[in-house]
């Protein structure tokens, strides 16, 4: 993807590095005026994650508060957020922020942290004194998760749940019923029925017992619910349907995950690619942490129309991610990593592939996130060959890149790649081993887009996205059906093939000929970049004018633009199927129109 540029955030989640969390609730001892209980709220095997809660229990406000626990050898704190926490040995000191320290009599505030070992804290001491619950014996332990909830007389607009009891050693007082992780009512029976559903909407219940002290314990198993009714079905068939969704479109496109639900798109894909995460020092990390894990929303802008809070561990565009999933359970999410900005990383990455391949499912499995992403994708631009940088770590690097991320990820996860579609007589394609790298990997996004555009400015104007090859063309196999017969003759199987679609279009200036192949003076003016703008406007400022190799091409005043429209797209998607290709991809959503046209063509065409 050529044209990806970066937009700056200016906030970023404060995590510390530290060591990590783990047991279940710590021994309370008697205070009079607050209470520290503690919580561990998962346990992924090799860590967990811990929850301190504090509540001020008396009559006057605290203006801060700081807790204290030894943990056993071997058992440490990795990161936290929501204080500062430092240690001496095995003895852990956590304090508040600047923002949170204040708590009014009856309130409370909680902080977690990752950790690893598994030992239980001890010796918990508040602001110096003890951390009793409450109670006036020590050691009052946080309640046990209640069962799955189960799902009965479904309607149009509501559910009934119900669910086993939690255990509690000082007894269970209610319970908060959450849906789509948001909690939506608090309840002393162990059923409740939630009402004012959206018919044909998926959604997504468990619950979390509440002890006599007021902790929490760790939270039930999820179940899915569909109500009754409406329309939006997944996808027909068994074609990919994917589409890019930019990190950085939250910025100026003012792009969000709401939006693929209000443009109709979520019910018509099966497949995200969040692009992009980083390749730094040979590894995969996350790149702009703001805008992934920490940028708040507000109600009106969130999937689940609840806002996001201070304190809670997640939100961001990931927090969006895990709320449309539990809304269109069908979609599946996969981090890609690189794109044209940081396929430079990718050579060093190659000098120690199984390294690199342990960084990245440390980042997609990173427990605050772990059930959001089902998948990497690697967008390498390109191996062997030139991008925005030249590569040079030989036609084997790629293949085992492909092989060391499929060991480290395992059966269970999607393993994909976007690359080159480069179809001419040595070039690209035949850079690199994609054929024998194929077997690693569930498909291929083929970028069969940015052939042509204005960073030849003088021209010959030529469309960027051609199906086929045309008299003119002006390089030969630039052209999607070259790309996909070379990657066939490679041994890549059909069905492990995507055909690329742009949602955007590449234009020239200084064109005075309607036809392909008219010279030109540099590039067309574009709302982001010169020489590109989204399917969205040039629809409407720029209409089609005439079709060549099977997509569209506009001439307007000096300008000459060439993008895909819901009829070329059309005839691209019946041109995949009779290639037995496993279906399509597109760059990205934010280039469609608010109605979804671009993806409705491609649901429809693929059916």
């Amino acid at each position: 993807m050529r044209f990806r540029h970066r937009a700056a955030a200016g906030f970023a989640t404060l995590l510390l590095p530290l060591a990590g969390l783990v047991g279940l609730a710590s021994p309370a001892q008697a205070a009079t005026s607050a209470t520290a209980s503690y919580t561990k709220t998962q346990d992924w095997g090799s860590g967990f994650e811990g929850k301190w809660t504090v509540k001020n229990t008396g009559t006057t406000t605290l203006s801060s508060w700081t807790v204290e626990w030894d943990f056993p050898s071997g058992t440490s704190v990795t990161s936290a957020w929501d204080a500062d926490v430092t240690s001496s040995g095995t003895h852990w000191t956590a304090k508040n922020k600047s923002w949170n320290g204040t708590l009014a009599p009856g309130a409370s505030v909680s902080f977690g942290f990752n950790g690893t070992g598994s030992g239980s804290p001890a010796n918990c001491k508040l602001s110096g004194g003890s951390c009793d619950g409450g109670t006036t014996e020590p050691g009052d332990s946080a309640p046990s998760a209640p069962g799955t909830p189960t799902a009965s007389d479904i309607t149009d607009t509501s559910v009934k749940l119900s669910w086993s009891a939690a255990t509690d050693d000082k007894g269970v007082k209610n319970y908060d019923v959450l849906r789509d992780g948001t909690k939506v009512a608090t309840v002393t029976t162990t059923s409740y029925t939630d009402t004012g559903l959206t018919k044909g909407t998926d959604y997504s219940y468990s619950v979390q017992a509440r002890d006599t002290a007021d902790q929490t314990g760790p939270v039930s198993g999820a179940r899915a619910v569909r109500t009754t009714g409406g329309t939006t079905e997944p996808p027909k068939g068994d074609k990919v349907k994917l589409g890019y969704f930019t990190e950085w479109g939250v910025y100026g496109r003012n792009y969000h995950v709401k939006n693929l639900v209000t443009s109709g798109s979520a019910s018509k894909i099966t497949h995200i690619n969040y692009a992009f995460g980083n390749v730094k020092n040979g590894q995969c990390t996350v790149d702009d942490t703001y805008a992934a894990y920490d940028k708040a929303y507000t109600a009106d802008q969130s999937v689940s129309g609840t806002a996001d809070t201070w304190d809670q561990p997640l939100r961001g565009n990931f927090n969006q991610l895990r709320q449309l999933k539990a809304k269109y359970p069908h979609i599946k999410v996969l981090y890609s990593f690189g794109g044209w900005t940081y396929s430079g990383g990718f050579g060093q990455a190659a000098q120690n592939a199984a390294a690199f391949a342990k960084s990245c499912k440390a980042v997609v499995e990173d427990p605050r996130w772990a059930d959001v992403f089902d998948g990497i994708d690697i967008d390498w631009e390109y191996p062997n060959a030139c991008g925005l940088s030249c590569d040079t770590s030989g036609p084997a690097a790629f293949k085992n890149l492909m092989s060391a991320l499929r060991t480290e990820f395992g059966p269970d996860y999607l393993v994909t790649a976007a690359i080159t579609a480069d179809g001419s007589s040595g070039g690209k394609i035949d850079a690199a081993d994609y054929g024998g790298a194929a077997q690693y990997l569930d498909w291929y996004n083929v970028m069969t887009y940015d052939y042509f555009g204005a960073f030849d400015k003088d021209g010959p104007t030529a469309p960027h996205s051609p199906l086929t090859s045309y008299p003119g063309i002006p390089q030969a196999g630039f052209n999607s059906a070259d790309a996909i017969a070379k990657l066939k003759a490679k041994g890549v199987p059909s069905a492990k093939l995507l055909l690329g679609i742009g949602f955007y279009g590449r234009g020239w200036t200084g064109v005075t000929q309607s036809a392909p192949g008219g010279s030109a003076t540099g590039a067309a003016p574009g709302t982001y970049e010169a020489g590109i703008e989204d399917y969205k406007v040039l629809k409407n400022s720029c209409p089609v004018t005439g079709t060549v190799a099977g997509t569209a091409y506009a001439h307007c005043g000096s300008n000459w633009w060439s993008y895909d429209t819901p009829s070329t797209i059309n005839g691209k998607m019946t041109w995949a199927k009779n290639q037995g290709l496993g279906g399509a991809f597109f760059w990205e959503f934010s280039g469609d129109t608010g109605n979804g046209e671009l993806v409705t063509a491609i649901d429809n065409g693929l059916r």
